[in-house]
C-alpha cells in the first residue's frame, strides 16, 4: 500500500511531462484554455439558389458572408489569464446535408475552410433546416471541446418554406429545443430580401440571438456591406463577452509563474447530460429460463362488512293549485248553418311524448331463502413434488375425540332475487257522486298572466245552472236564395161535371158546287173540352214523346237540407250539320329561312357548336418558390378549366372522346402524373378527385425535364387536337438542367405558357416563357401562346377562365345558322331609336347594340350591282324637337366603324315620347339627303305611346313618309303597348287593318334581351333589305 502511495506521484509527473513534449498545435487542441466551437449551417435550397440570376449569385453572396466571418475569427487574451480560441466548421443543405468541413482549429485550417466554402455547389431542392440543425449539433458534440457553454451554431437561411414543408427530421422546434436542451446556442441570420422572419425567430435561441442579422443583401441597401459587417462583429462581440463569463468565473491571478508539482487526482466530475441515442443495436441471444417460484400461501378470507342502515324515504311534494277559471266570453250570435263540408283528411299520428321521470325506488324485498351449495370448484395445478422423507414408524389408533359444540349463527345472507310479479288487481267499486258546489259570485278579471304550459286534461265540471233567456235579436237578414225545392205531391182530381144535352140534327144541306181553291193551311187547334167521365182502365201504354218544358214553379220554403244530385240524363242526339260558314281572311305568310334556322337553333341540340375531341395536358411546377397555397390554388384551376370545358364546350372526358391530364413536376426524377388512361380513372370526377390528392413536392425546378417526361408519358399517337397548359414561374434550373425547354414544340400540339409571379414576388421569366411556348419557331400548326399573371387568384377569375376555354375550344366546328341577305337596288336604312323614359337607360344600352348588328349586317350585305350604295343612318329621339343627332350632323353612313362609334356616343335622352314629330323629322331628311333611285326603309322602335298623340295624328305623319317613298318597319318590345296605335304606324290606315302587311312589317319580342338572341336580327335584316 505504501508502495502505491510512492508511485502515484512519479506517475503524474511522468505524464504530466510528456504533454509538455507535444508539438505546439496539438497541444492547442487538447490542452487549450477556453475554445469556442463555432459551426455555421448553410441554406442553399431553391428558395436561395435561383432567387437570383444568374442562379446561385445568391449561394455566392452567403459563401462571401461566410469566408469573411471566418477571417474574423481572432484569438484573443483575456485578463484573467485565459486565451479565447476558435474551432470552426460549416455544413450546407438543401434537401439533404453535406459537411463541408468538419471542426477545424483557428487560424491554422483557416484557408482550408475557407477554401472548402468557397469549392460548395448548391443543391436548389427543398428544404429541410431541421435535418440540417440537428446534424450541426451532432458535429458540435463529436468533434467539439470539452467546454458545452462555449458551442454555437450559426444558422443561415430565409427562412422558406413557411407551411405545407416537409419536416423528416421531427420538425424544426424540436430541433431546437434539442439545442437548448444540450446547451447549444442558436444564431439565426437571414438572407434578404424577402425572408421569413417567423421562421428566423423560431430558429434563434432568443431574441437577442436573432436581432436584425443579415447575411446577404442583393443591392436593394445602399447600406448593405456596413450592415453585414455590423452582423459578423455583433455576433463574434456577443460570443466573446458569453465566453469571457464561462473562464473567468473566478478570480484575477498574477501573471503565471512556473508550474507546479502535479496534484492529486480530483475527485470525480458530476454525471455528465445523456448523449444522443445511438443505433439500435441488433437482438441479443435469448437468455435461459429462470428457476421456478414457490407456490405461495393462500390468503386468508377478509371479514365481512355491515350492512348499511336504510335510508328514510323523502317527504312526498305537495300538489300544485289549481289554476283559476278564465272568464268566460260573451256569446255570439248563432250563425247561419253551413252547407257540410266534405270530410278532411286523416290526421298524421302526433309525436310521442316525452318519457316522464323514473319513480322512486321501492323498498327491499324480503330475504330470499339461502342459496344451495355452489359448485365444487376446478382443481387446482399440482404442486411440485416435495422430496421424499424417512419412512415413519406405524403409530397406535387415537381415541375418538368429544363431539364439537354448536357453531355460531352465520351472517345474514344477501337479499335474494326478486320475486315473480303478482297478479294485477281488479277495478274497485265506483264512488258516490258528491253534490254540487253552490257557484260563487264572478270575481273582478285579472290581469293577464304569463302563458303557462299546457295542462293535462281536467276531469268533467258539473254543468252549471241555464241562464236566464237573452233579449230577442234583431231581425236578421234575407238569406240567400236557397236550391229549389222538391217537386210537390200531385194534387186529387176535382170532380166531373155534368154533360150537357146534345143538340138537335140539323138537315143535310144541298151540294155546292165544286172549288178551284188550293188547300189550306191546317186550322188552329180547337180548344180542350170538358173532361169526361173516366173510362175503363186499359193496358200499359208505350212511354210519349218528352213534352214541353213547363213553366217555372214558385220557390220552394227554404230549406237548408242539400238535396241528392239527380242522375245524368241521357245524351241528345246530334242536331243537324249547319251551313258551311264563309272563307276566313288569309293568313298570315309562312316562316321564312331565317325563323326556321331560329326555330332549328332551338329544337335541335345536335345544331350546337361542338369542341373537340381535344387531348389536354396540364403541367404544373411544384417547386418551393411556388409556396403550398398557390399550389393549392393552382389545382383548382385544373379542375375549373375540365368543368368548364365540359358544361360550356360540352366536351366529353371519357374514353374514346376526349382526354386530360395533370404533370406536376420539381427537380430531376421527380415527377408525377395523373391521367384518364390510368385504369383506375374512369371519368372526368375521379380524375379530379386524383388531382385534389396531389401534394406539393417543394423541391427544384427542372421544367425541361418535366415537359420531357410529359412527351414520353402523356403523348401518343392521336388524332385528336393536343393542347398543352403549362403553370410555372419561369425560373427553371437551366444550369443542372440541359434539356431544351422547347421539348414540346411540334405540329401536333399547342402550347400554352402560363407565367405567375412566385412567392418572394418576382414576375416570371418572359425569355423561359416564350422558349416553353415554341415563340420564335417556325412550326406548322397552331401558334403557341405566352400568358403573365401578377398572382395565382387572377387564374380563378371568371374571365380569364372563359378566355382559357375559348382558346382551347377556338377550332370547334359549328353549323352554319346565317342566312344572307342581297340589295337589288341602291338603298338607304334609317333605324329610329325610342330614347324616352319607358325604355330606361340599361334597355337603351341593348337597343343601340341590337342596332350596330343591323347596320354591320346591311352593310356587309351582298349587291346584285357593286355601284349600288347602301348606306344606314341611326338617329335617337323622344320628346319634341329632342333628336339626335341633330339635322346639322345627321347624314347615311356606309362605313361601318364610324357609324358604331356615333351609336356608341349616344346619350340616352330619358324624356318624353313624341312619335310623330320623330317622323316628321326622319321625312325631312330623306327629301334632303336620300336620292330618287334609292329604297328609302324605315325601321322604328315604339311601343304605340306618345303624348298628345291620336290615331288621326299619326296616320296623316304616317302617310307623309308614304308619300315621300318611304317603307315603315316597326319593331315592338314587351307587352304593354298601344294597339290601335301600333296598327296605324305599321299600315298608316284607321280603317282597316291587313294583316299579311303587318306581319312583313311589324316584329314583336316578349323583352329587350330578346333582341340579341338567336337569329332574331337577321329576321329583321332580311325582311327590311327584302321590303
Amino acid at each position: 500500500m505504501r508502495l502505491a502511495h510512492a508511485l502515484l506521484p512519479l506517475l503524474l509527473q511522468a505524464c504530466w511531462a510528456t504533454a509538455q513534449d507535444l508539438p505546439v498545435a496539438e497541444r492547442a487542441i487538447a490542452f487549450q484554455d477556453c475554445p469556442v466551437d463555432l459551426f455555421f449551417v448553410l441554406d442553399t435550397s431553391e428558395s436561395v439558389a435561383l432567387r437570383l440570376k444568374p442562379y446561385g449569385a445568391l449561394v455566392d453572396k452567403v459563401k462571401s458572408f461566410t469566408k469573411r466571418f471566418i477571417d474574423n475569427l481572432k484569438d484573443r487574451y483575456y485578463r484573467c489569464d485565459r486565451n479565447l480560441v476558435w474551432n470552426a466548421g460549416a455544413l450546407h443543405y438543401s434537401d439533404e446535408v453535406e459537411i463541408i468541413r468538419g471542426l477545424t482549429r483557428m487560424p491554422s485550417g483557416r484557408d482550408a475552410l475557407k477554401a472548402s466554402v468557397d469549392a460548395v455547389k448548391y443543391f436548389g431542392k427543398g428544404t429541410y433546416t431541421d435535418c440540417a440543425i440537428k446534424k450541426g449539433l451532432e458535429e458540435l458534440l463529436i468533434g467539439g471541446s470539452h467546454l458545452k457553454e462555449n458551442k454555437y451554431l450559426i444558422v443561415v437561411t430565409d427562412g422558406h418554406p413557411l407551411e405545407g414543408y416537409k419536416e423528416p427530421c421531427g420538425g424544426l422546434e424540436d430541433a431546437v429545443n434539442e439545442a437548448k436542451h444540450l446547451g447549444i446556442k442558436v444564431f439565426s441570420v437571414a438572407i434578404t430580401p424577402d425572408h421569413l422572419e417567423p421562421r428566423l425567430s423560431t430558429i434563434a435561441t432568443d431574441h437577442t440571438y436573432r436581432r436584425n442579422f443579415t447575411a446577404a443583401d442583393w443591392g436593394q441597401n445602399r447600406d448593405a456591406e456596413a450592415v453585414i459587417s455590423q452582423t459578423i462583429d455583433t455576433i463574434t462581440d456577443m460570443i466573446k463577452n458569453n465566453v469571457e463569463q464561462v473562464c473567468c468565473s473566478f478570480e484575477c491571478q498574477p501573471a503565471r509563474g512556473p508550474p507546479g508539482p502535479r496534484g492529486d487526482p480530483g475527485y470525480e466530475g458530476e454525471r455528465g447530460k445523456p448523449g444522443l441515442p445511438g443505433e439500435k443495436g441488433e437482438a441479443g441471444d435469448p437468455g435461459r429460463p429462470g428457476d421456478l417460484g414457490p407456490v405461495g400461501y393462500q390468503g386468508m378470507k377478509g371479514e365481512k362488512g355491515s350492512r348499511g342502515e336504510k335510508g328514510s324515504r323523502g317527504p312526498k311534494g305537495y300538489k300544485g293549485e289549481k289554476g283559476k277559471r278564465g272568464i268566460d266570453g260573451v256569446d255570439g250570435m248563432k250563425g247561419e248553418t253551413g252547407y257540410p263540408g266534405l270530410p278532411g283528411c286523416k290526421g298524421s299520428p302526433g309525436f310521442a311524448g316525452v318519457q316522464g321521470p323514473p319513480g322512486p325506488k321501492g323498498d327491499a324485498g324480503a330475504f330470499g331463502p339461502k342459496g344451495g351449495k355452489g359448485a365444487p370448484g376446478a382443481d387446482g395445478e399440482p404442486g411440485r413434488p416435495g422430496s421424499t422423507g424417512p419412512s415413519g414408524d406405524e403409530g397406535e389408533p387415537g381415541d375418538p375425540g368429544p363431539p364439537g359444540e354448536k357453531g355460531e349463527a352465520g351472517d345474514e345472507g344477501n337479499a335474494g332475487p326478486d320475486g315473480t310479479p303478482g297478479e294485477r288487481g281488479g277495478p274497485g267499486e265506483r264512488g258516490q257522486r258528491g253534490t254540487p258546489g253552490v257557484r260563487g259570485p264572478r270575481g273582478d278579471p285579472g290581469e293577464a298572466g304569463p302563458p303557462g304550459d299546457q295542462g293535462r286534461e281536467g276531469p268533467v265540471g258539473v254543468p252549471g245552472d241555464p241562464g236566464d233567456a237573452g233579449p230577442v235579436g234583431p231581425k236578421g237578414y234575407r238569406g240567400d236564395e236557397g236550391p229549389p225545392g222538391l217537386e210537390g205531391t200531385r194534387g186529387a182530381p176535382g170532380p166531373a161535371g155534368p154533360p150537357g144535352d146534345p143538340g138537335l140534327m140539323g138537315e143535310r144541306g144541298e151540294d155546292g158546287p165544286p172549288g178551284n181553291g188550293t188547300e189550306g193551311f191546317p186550322g188552329f187547334p180547337g180548344y180542350p173540352g170538358s173532361r169526361g167521365p173516366p173510362g175503363i182502365n186499359g193496358t200499359k201504354g208505350y212511354p210519349g214523346l218528352k213534352g214541353d218544358e213547363g213553366e217555372a214553379g214558385d220557390p220552394g220554403e227554404d230549406n237548408n237540407d242539400v238535396s241528392p244530385r239527380g242522375t245524368k240524363g241521357a245524351k241528345g242526339y246530334r242536331g243537324p250539320e249547319g251551313p258551311q260558314g264563309p272563307p276566313g281572311h288569309t293568313g298570315p305568310p309562312g316562316p321564312d329561312e331565317c325563323e326556321i334556322l331560329d326555330i332549328i337553333m332551338k329544337m335541335c341540340s345536335c345544331c350546337e357548336c361542338k369542341c373537340g375531341p381535344i387531348d389536354i395536358l396540364f403541367v404544373l411546377d411544384s417547386s418551393e418558390s411556388i409556396g403550398l397555397q398557390n399550389f393549392e390554388i393552382a389545382k383548382d384551376f385544373i379542375i375549373k378549366v375540365i368543368d368548364r370545358l365540359s358544361r360550356d364546350e360540352l366536351v366529353k372526358f371519357e374514353p374514346g372522346q376526349s382526354h386530360a391530364g395533370v404533370v406536376q413536376y420539381s427537380h430531376n426524377q421527380m415527377q408525377e402524373h395523373v391521367d384518364m388512361r390510368d385504369p383506375n380513372i374512369r371519368n372526368a370526377q375521379e380524375l379530379k378527385e386524383a388531382i385534389k390528392k396531389l401534394q406539393w413536392m417543394a423541391g427544384g425546378t427542372f421544367t425541361g425535364e418535366a415537359l420531357q417526361y410529359t412527351r414520353n408519358r402523356l403523348l401518343p399517337p392521336t388524332q385528336n387536337n393536343r393542347i398543352a397548359l403549362v403553370i410555372t414561374d419561369g425560373r427553371s434550373d437551366t444550369q443542372r438542367d440541359t434539356t431544351p425547354l422547347t421539348v414540346l414544340c411540334g405540329p401536333d400540339i399547342q402550347v400554352v405558357s402560363v407565367g405567375i409571379k412566385d412567392v418572394f414576388g418576382f414576375v416570371a421569366g418572359s425569355d423561359q416563357l416564350n422558349d416553353i411556348s415554341c415563340q420564335g419557331l417556325a412550326t406548322p400548326g397552331r401558334p403557341g401562346i405566352s400568358l403573365v399573371k401578377e398572382n395565382y387568384a387572377e387564374l380563378l377569375e371568371d374571365a380569364f377562365l372563359k378566355n382559357i376555354t375559348t382558346q382551347i375550344c377556338i377550332d370547334k366546328k359549328c353549323p352554319d345558322y346565317s342566312c344572307p341577305i342581297t340589295f337589288s337596288s341602291p338603298a338607304d336604312i334609317t333605324i329610329l331609336l325610342d330614347g324616352s323614359a319607358s325604355v330606361g337607360s340599361h334597355n337603351f344600352e341593348t337597343t343601340k347594340r341590337f342596332a350596330k348588328r343591323l347596320a354591320e349586317r346591311f352593310l356587309t350585305a351582298g349587291r346584285a350591282d357593286t355601284a349600288q350604295d347602301v348606306r344606314v343612318a341611326v338617329v335617337q329621339y323622344s320628346g319634341a324637337g329632342q333628336q339626335q343627332p341633330g339635322r346639322t350632323a345627321l347624314q347615311f353612313l356606309q362605313n361601318y366603324t364610324v357609324l358604331a362609334s356615333t351609336v356608341d356616343n349616344m346619350d340616352f335622352f330619358n324624356a318624353a315620347t313624341d312619335v310623330n314629330d320623330a317622323l316628321r323629322f326622319v321625312t325631312r331628311f330623306y327629301r334632303e339627303a336620300s336620292s330618287g333611285a334609292a329604297k328609302k326603309r324605315l325601321l322604328l322602335f315604339s311601343d304605340g305611346n306618345s303624348q298628345g298623340a291620336t290615331e288621326e295624328t299619326i296616320e296623316k305623319a304616317v302617310q307623309e313618309a308614304q308619300q315621300a317613298g318611304i317603307e315603315v318597319f316597326v319593331v315592338v318590345v314587351g307587352h304593354q303597348v298601344n294597339e290601335p296605335h301600333i296598327r296605324v304606324l305599321v299600315t298608316g290606315k284607321r280603317a282597316e287593318y291587313d294583316v299579311a302587311f303587318g306581319e312583313r312589317h311589324l316584329f314583336r319580342v316578349p323583352s329587350y334581351q330578346s333582341l340579341l338572341r338567336g337569329v332574331f336580327y337577321q329576321t329583321v335584316s332580311r325582311k327590311v333589305a327584302q321590303g
